[in-house]
């Protein structure tokens, strides 16, 4: 039975070590996402079937932003600044899009909600962020956004003081995902 030289040792631990810094980059981002919406971290709100059972009579005043990235072309703004709901009540909004300009653009919304650990209890039912948005040129479309703050907010010390929740979207114009399928050779089997 041969032994391994201390040259190639050293080369075989420092390729695990490359596979290993390589593996735990690529998961990285997934591991950071699931962890931001599993405990709202940043801003990052829930996602939920329905509202709960539960409503009680503590009401909270919920704020609504909205911006676009500077390269894309649209109009983008809450139809209204605020509304104030009951925690556990289903609420409703709508934003507006317009494209501004003579092409189709196609976007996408990232979002938060603030203070930060509001977006623990911060669910959303239905919402324009969940899809890519199409807007030809010059279209102009109300989109709804339906939500909800958990009772249970008023349970955790962290939270339980806050009132006041912005909830905050940044339209970024992304690539059509069915231009993205078309754009991509195809297996040529010969």
């Amino acid at each position: 039975m041969s032994r391994m030289s201390p040259e190639k040792k050293t080369v075989t631990w420092l390729v695990g070590v490359v596979i290993t810094m390589g593996a735990l980059a690529w998961a990285a981002v997934p591991f950071y996402d699931w962890f931001c919406r599993v405990t709202g971290f940043g801003g990052t709100t829930q996602v939920a079937v329905a509202a709960p059972d539960q409503v009680l009579d503590e009401v909270v005043r919920v704020r609504f932003d909205a911006n676009v990235d500077k390269n894309m072309e649209w109009t983008f703004r809450p139809m209204q600044t605020s509304m104030e709901i009951k925690l556990g009540e289903n609420g409703l909004a709508f934003y507006e899009a317009i494209n501004n300009s003579d092409v189709p653009i196609t976007g996408t919304a990232s979002y938060n909600v603030a203070p930060e650990v509001s977006g623990y209890y911060f669910s959303k039912i239905e919402c324009f962020c969940f899809t890519e948005q199409t807007l030809q040129p010059g279209e102009r479309i109300e989109m709804p956004v339906s939500f909800y703050v958990d009772p249970d907010l008023l349970k955790d010390r962290d939270a339980s003081w806050i009132r006041d929740i912005t909830l905050s979207y940044t339209f970024h114009r992304t690539e059509p995902k069915q231009a993205a399928l078309d754009a991509e050779p195809a297996d040529n089997v010969n």
